[in-house]
């Protein structure tokens, strides 16, 4: 090679490594900019801040949900606004009111406490246990649900109404089943029960039975390993269906009114203002209603914990 041949690569090294630093300094800016673009579309900006995005496939799902969520929100906002100007304090002042507030508040939780006590054995038999009728039994825990709950009350006055072998008997002992207390609780308790029944199966179904394997090779009974094992792990969806059968028994309304119109609860008593007076007799007992059902709610999920994912 001669001495001009490598003279002129050593001038031209420079350059080429110069040309060289220029294709890498564009490469690096085109992946910057990829990077940007691929930050904007997965819903991030260009300083990582989230920003609120449904993916395509999504959309019409959320379109959809957002009209019944409207539906939703909408006749509350009304009801609310319109409370506004009603005199709340006076409506509950009302002694009226206060009686139908004071036997709700007596009688759902004793529904809701009898649904538990019988309807969590129901459903840890109905999750465990295989027998024939079994679909038959499932049945019969749907029915008060799918049934109007007015239809519901007739059915119940076949079994204690006042002319019946129960419900005279109940009667001659100083306890009538209809048009009392207890006819409202009896009441309650058909149409409000199957959501424990159903929601508490559901948590067992979620417990895994080897676990409970595992307690009974232990040396553990069955109602043992039923309440140190089970019970714990299917808490949350025992306490969500005390909540939905207390809610559902202090919102009851058909069944009760054929079973025990007096003495009055809340959805009795409102029907009762509704028909005298119109709506805005009816929003101070309405608020209260909805008020304590959200108490009820919040209560248990700040005591029981909501569910977690696994």
């Amino acid at each position: 090679m001669t001495s001009s041949s490598r003279e002129s690569e050593r001038v031209s090294a420079p350059d080429r490594g110069r040309e060289a630093a220029s294709d890498r300094g564009s490469e690096d800016a085109s992946d910057a900019d990829r990077e940007r673009r691929a930050a904007s579309s997965d819903g991030r900006g260009w300083f990582g801040v989230d920003r609120p995005r449904i993916a395509g496939g999504l959309a019409v799902p959320a379109l959809l949900g957002a009209v019944l969520l409207a539906y939703f929100v909408v006749p509350v906002a009304a009801f609310l606004f319109r409370s506004r100007r009603v005199d709340v304090l006076a409506g509950l002042a009302d002694p009226a009111v206060r009686d139908a507030i004071a036997t709700s508040l007596l009688t759902a939780p004793v529904s809701t406490a009898i649904a538990t006590v019988f309807g969590v054995p129901l459903a840890y038999v109905l999750s465990r246990a295989s027998f024939r009728g079994k679909r038959l039994v499932e049945a019969l825990v749907l029915l008060p649900l799918v049934v109007p709950p007015i239809v519901g009350g007739v059915m119940l006055l076949t079994i204690v109404g006042r002319y019946t072998p129960i419900g005279a008997a109940a009667a001659a002992l100083g306890v009538p089943l209809t048009g009392s207390a207890a006819g409202v609780v009896l009441a309650q308790t058909f149409v409000a029960a199957p959501f424990l029944v159903v929601t508490a199966r559901a948590g067992f179904d979620g417990v895994d039975q080897r676990l409970e394997e595992a307690s009974r090779t232990l040396g553990y009974g069955r109602l043992r390993t039923i309440r140190l094992v089970s019970l714990p792990l299917a808490r949350n969806a025992i306490a969500a269906g005390m909540v939905l059968t207390f809610v559902r028994a202090i919102g009851e309304f058909g069944a009760t009114m054929m079973v025990a119109y007096t003495p009055r609860t809340m959805p009795t008593r409102i029907r009762v203002a509704f028909i005298a007076r119109g709506i805005d007799a009816v929003v101070p007992i309405a608020l209260a209603l909805v008020a304590i059902a959200v108490i009820v709610v919040v209560a248990v999920q700040l005591l029981v914990g909501t569910p977690r994912r696994g």
